[in-house]
């Protein structure tokens, strides 16, 4: 329930307070006076757009706060602690337009994001404005209607848990699929690399071993010839190296008593001798394990050749970095036969919860279907009586091509004004007028359902009057008997039945034009209502005619 508004320097209003009746009020006064202004500074608590053109003085901030009294305070509990606010059993809504044109927002004092003000403000008032009936050929708005007189709130919220989760996994699955189609453009060429690298079987500096050998196998022949001649001058030759230092160190040997230092040479000598003759047998293995093998060094030639291939294949500027690209190729292919397990995986979990999905749409469907003969002739029965008694609707389930966030049917409202037997969307044969009583009709019967605590209709009754203004009255009466219903009317049959009755009207302050608003007593709504009844002037006879109708 809306307690009370306080509307300063928004428009043409300075300064105004109200505090409304819990059940039914109604707003009147001249056109142009300022009343739809009301509405427009609602909007701003609501979290409608804020505009600095709607500064009354452009030097001062605009402040509209409204204080609410939720009907069941304990359904904001979850609201209150999701958005860290300190839950409260009054909610005061204030909104601030700075003279720089930026707004912000508040909940019990707390900065909150236009975001959250707008979702509190959801449950709490249910806005309907001149045009507004436009809302009528929505499908959202269509479905809404049908869950509400059917009391899908919870199944809804659970199909919606489901969906969303078979959506992520549908997405999942898509996802994998383009993997895998990118992976497998590249999988035969990768395995045919692989392959190639395989078939090599590269081991680490093996490249750098083979090159050594193939140089050694290059010249084998050479070398051989070298070490054989180095063996022969050492140790077999006619006059060999090594005998003849031995026969030097046993002439000096019989010298080294006359000089000291013949003894050290004799000595020196002895170890060279031996040395050459170690290193001769050295030269003599080294000769022994070198062969000539053309067809190795072929074998070493080719896979060298191969080798370098590869690595100019691959653009690799060491031999081991085809190792590091023969690892990577592996782990490419691998993970494309491990999409192939998600995939199958990915393609199992999608099905499962589609039909968990499937199974909650269709018993949306089926509780939509149940209510469709009570909603159509409800509607039409308060169509009759609102002053549209040849005016049927007709609501149109069909499934859906697939399952969709609000379940698997398509709801069309078709309507018939005259009796014809054809029936077509809203949109394109309803009158405003007749649009404005359908939605008026259609909110009488989904209010308790959809749980609107407040409703405010601003001129909701535009373009009817007599007996279907009086039925009008009388619906929003029965309404406010439950909720709030703040009403903008220029019918007097609609404003006679209300408890609160507020005034409208223009008063030049200082040389400028505000609006001002008071709550009139019984002897002046007697006036007002008259006044509405005969024009500007009202007679005895309107006046009389204003209290039957207020029931005076």
């Amino acid at each position: 329930m809306l307690q009370r508004l306080h509307i300063r320097n928004y428009a043409i209003i300075q300064d105004i307070q109200i505090a409304f009746h819990p059940h039914f009020n109604i707003i009147t006064g001249e056109t142009g006076a300022g009343k739809s202004i009301l509405v427009g500074a609602l909007g701003l608590v609501l979290g409608n757009r804020a505009d600095l053109g709607a500064l009354y003085n452009s030097n001062e901030k605009c402040v509209v706060e409204a204080s609410f009294l939720p009907a069941e305070p304990e359904k904001f509990s979850t609201l209150f602690a999701e958005h860290d606010l300190d839950e409260a059993t009054e909610l005061v809504v204030r909104r601030e337009i700075g003279t720089n044109g930026k707004s912000r927002s508040f909940i019990n004092d707390t900065p909150v994001t236009l975001q959250v003000l707008r979702l509190f403000a959801t449950r709490l008032v249910d806005l309907h404005q001149q045009f507004d009936t436009l809302e009528l050929g929505n499908d959202d708005f269509q479905r809404n209607v049908l869950d509400a007189l059917a009391g899908n709130q919870d199944l809804m919220a659970q199909y919606q848990k489901s969906y969303g989760a078979y959506e992520k996994s549908a997405k999942l699955l898509l996802q994998l699929q383009q993997q895998q189609a990118e992976a497998q453009k590249h999988s035969d060429y990768n395995s045919f690399l692989l392959q190639e690298l395989n078939e090599l079987n590269l081991q680490p500096q093996e490249m750098e071993q083979m090159e050594a050998e193939q140089a050694l196998l290059s010249n084998a022949e050479s070398i051989k010839a070298v070490l054989e001649m180095s063996t022969f001058t050492l140790k077999n030759s006619e006059q060999p190296l090594v005998q003849q230092l031995k026969t030097l160190a046993q002439q000096l040997q019989s010298l080294r008593s006359t000089h000291p230092g013949i003894l050290e040479a004799t000595e020196r000598l002895k170890s060279a001798q031996i040395e050459l003759q170690d290193l001769a047998q050295e030269l003599e293995l080294i000769n022994d394990h070198i062969n000539v093998d053309a067809a190795q060094l072929q074998t070493v030639n080719d896979r060298l050749a191969l080798g370098y291939k590869l690595m100019k294949k691959h653009q690799a500027t060491h031999a081991d970095d085809l190792l590091r690209i023969q690892a990577e190729l592996v782990e490419q292919l691998a993970r494309v036969e491990n999409i192939d397990q998600q995939l199958t995986a990915a393609g199992l979990e999608r099905q499962q919860l589609h039909a968990a999905a499937t199974k909650l749409a269709k018993q949306l469907s089926h509780n939509r279907n149940q209510q469709l003969a009570f909603f159509e002739t409800a509607t039409n029965k308060l169509l009759a009586q609102v002053g549209m008694p040849n005016a049927q609707l007709k609501v149109r389930l069909q499934p859906a091509a697939e399952l969709q966030t609000h379940g698997a049917d398509e709801v069309t409202f078709l309507f018939d004004g005259n009796k014809t037997g054809r029936f077509e969307p809203l949109e394109k044969v309803a009158s405003g007028g007749e649009l404005s009583r359908l939605m008026l009709s259609i909110k009488s019967l989904v209010a308790n359902s959809m749980q609107m605590p407040t409703l405010i209709f601003d001129e909701i009754d535009s373009g009817i009057s007599g007996e279907a203004a009086r039925q009008v009255g009388i619906i929003m009466k029965q309404l406010a008997q439950h909720r709030q219903i703040i009403a903008i009317t220029h019918q007097p049959q609609i404003a006679a039945g209300a408890q609160a009755h507020f005034y409208v009207y223009k008063k030049e302050t200082n040389g400028q034009i505000n609006t001002q608003l008071r709550l009139l007593n019984t002897n002046e709504r007697i006036d007002a209502i008259a006044a509405m009844l005969s024009g500007d002037e009202h007679t005895a006879s309107s006046k009389k005619m204003a209290k039957d109708m207020m029931g005076l």
